[in-house]
C-alpha cells in the first residue's frame, strides 16, 4: 500500500482555501494543494437538495499524516460537514514522490 495520498476537501471560497493551503504547506502537513477554483455542488442537506458554488483542493501528502491534516482542517473549516476524504496514489513518478515525502513532516 502507498504512503503517499491526495486529500480532496470542498470550501466555500477560493480566498478561503488559499488562506488554507498556504498554512497547511508551511505548516508541512501536505507538501502542495491544488486549487480548482469554480464547481457546482449539488447535495442532499437535511432534507433537502442543495445547490452551492464550491472550490475543490487537492491535497498531496504522507498517508501518516492524515489525522493531523484532518483535524486541522476541521478546527478552520466553516462547514458542519466538511468533506474531507483521502485517495492512495498507487503508482507516480519516484522523483515526486520523494519530493513530496521531503516537503512534509513525519509523524
Amino acid at each position: 500500500m502507498s504512503e503517499y495520498i491526495w486529500v480532496y476537501v470542498t470550501h466555500e471560497s477560493l480566498e478561503q482555501a488559499k488562506l488554507l493551503s498556504r498554512e497547511l504547506v508551511q505548516e508541512k502537513l501536505v507538501a502542495c494543494a491544488n486549487i480548482l477554483p469554480a464547481m457546482t455542488a449539488i447535495y442532499g442537506w437535511k432534507g433537502n437538495v442543495e445547490e452551492a458554488q464550491e472550490v475543490a483542493i487537492i491535497f498531496k501528502t504522507q498517508k501518516n499524516l492524515f489525522s493531523l491534516l484532518r483535524d486541522k482542517i476541521l478546527q478552520k473549516h466553516p462547514y458542519e460537514c466538511p468533506c474531507i476524504v483521502a485517495l492512495p496514489i498507487e503508482f507516480g513518478n519516484e522523483k515526486y514522490l520523494e519530493w513530496i515525502k521531503s516537503q512534509t513532516v513525519p509523524d
